[in-house]
């Protein structure tokens, strides 16, 4: 009579299987202690860059000019007429930024920050202000005490007294507080609406800043073009280029905004009530900024953070291994050898992320796989005492390594291969364990 009943697994082999669950468990561990320490390390890269940019200037956001006039307005309070002074804010109908800016490294400690010097030229026109779209009485407006206001996100990054040309006449701008805000302002004492009905404006600031560099449209019709010498600009803001052309020897791009697509209005008025509140305006105008930022491309704190989160894999593929090889040819490992090979591995994130402050993360990637594989796999061929075994488990190790640093190198197709990769992980786990005598 045919005998269908199963062999009863080996308590040995159960138990060793379960003690090595247990290990790799545990050393999830020192894994997360890793990813906090690479947290820390970033932080203080940003503390070394927010620390120059403090010193030197920060992001800079440059606004067009804005004209305020001030108006009477008579409301009732209490039975009584009271006449309050009240402002009416006009934007450009035209304006174009045209800047040059030139990057420059600086260091703070093992740190790199990007800082950079800026021409803009700022010009365009008004043709009118419609005033009456506002429901305002040209009258009852002050014309006299009209100006105008050019804003800029750090004052600090000021190299040069700000000059404007309005018409035919020159005009010095100085940093004043209007309404709660900063900006560069100067009178216009205009005579009536007429002044503003053929009005050409134009000047030069030159600006320092780091990191990004960024233009607000703020005319009915805004155009940009950046040119720089910084080969790897990220183009950010509301708003991308219509056309851009980046070499290895710098960038050229230009942006294109119209009036109808913004947030904002192209004239306002401010009143008592908070439905009309000038902070708003100001605020999706900043949000409707764009421009580049000069970032270093390799950020080699973001790629070893998503290195580490492929350790828990590394660590099973690699035990994994271990297991079918000890198991298969009947070799002894203790458990205590499995920690230590795993703490090696837990250790090759740490020298990953000591080197890559110093040397990049391709290159530290590079030592740090070899230094690991050359150490486990020393470790190894003195435990099994056989060639053959420690080159079969150092090339699982190589291959795991690679297979890792690929996905790192292609983002975008992360999902396909890391599920490629575990398929056939799979499958080579699930062959070589059919050897195993359960």
């Amino acid at each position: 009579m045919e005998n269908n009943i199963q062999p009863t697994p080996k308590p040995k082999i159960l138990l060793k299987a379960g003690i090595i669950a247990l290990i790799i468990l545990i050393l999830q561990i020192p894994a997360i202690y890793v990813g906090n320490l690479i947290t820390e390390r970033e932080e203080r890269q940003k503390e070394a860059i927010n620390e120059v940019s403090s010193k030197w200037a920060g992001a800079q956001n440059i606004n067009g000019p804005v004209v305020i006039i001030p108006y009477w307005s008579e409301k009732i309070e209490n039975g009584q007429n009271i006449r309050l002074k009240e402002y009416a804010f006009f934007l450009p109908d035209q304006l174009n930024f045209d800047a040059k800016a030139i990057p420059e490294e600086r260091h703070r400690g093992i740190y790199k920050v990007i800082l950079y010097t800026a021409s803009v030229n700022i010009k365009g026109t008004y043709n009118g202000l419609p005033y009456q779209d506002l429901g305002l009485d040209s009258t009852k407006m002050l014309w006299n005490e009209a100006f105008v206001s050019l804003s800029i996100a750090d004052a600090k990054g000021l190299n040069d007294e700000i000059k404007m040309k309005w018409n035919n006449q020159t005009i010095p701008l100085t940093m004043q507080t209007f309404a709660g805000f900063e900006g560069l302002m100067a009178p216009l004492k205009l005579v009536g609406p007429d002044d503003m009905l053929h009005v050409q404006f134009e000047t030069v600031m030159n600006v320092a800043g780091s990191q990004k560099l960024l233009f607000t449209p703020s005319g009915k019709i805004t155009t940009a073009t950046l040119v720089s010498k910084w080969p790897h600009p990220s183009f950010s803001g509301d708003v991308l280029p219509q056309t851009k052309n980046v070499q290895k020897d710098g960038f050229t791009a230009q942006w294109k905004s119209l009036s109808f697509k913004r947030k904002f209005p192209q004239q306002w008025r401010e009143t008592r009530s908070a439905k009309n509140d000038t902070s708003t305006y100001y605020t999706n105008i900043y949000n409707s900024s764009f421009g580049a930022d000069f970032y270093i491309p390799v950020n080699a704190y973001q790629k070893t953070t998503r290195s580490v989160k492929y350790s828990f894999l590394c660590i099973v593929l690699t035990f994994a291994f271990f297991f079918i090889v000890e198991t298969t040819n009947k070799k002894s490992v203790h458990p205590l050898q499995y920690g230590l090979i795993g703490v090696a591995l837990i250790l090759f994130y740490v020298l990953l992320l000591s080197f890559s402050e110093y040397i990049g993360f391709n290159v530290a990637y590079l030592i740090a796989s070899a230094g690991t594989i050359g150490l486990i796999g020393w470790f190894i061929n003195g435990i099994l005492q056989s060639g053959k075994l420690t080159v079969i488990l150092s090339m699982v190790l190589l291959l795991t390594y690679s297979y890792i640093f690929t996905i790192l190198q292609l983002q975008d197709y992360a999902l396909l291969l890391g599920s490629i990769g575990l398929f056939i992980t799979l499958f080579v786990i699930m062959y070589f364990s059919r050897k195993i005598q359960w």
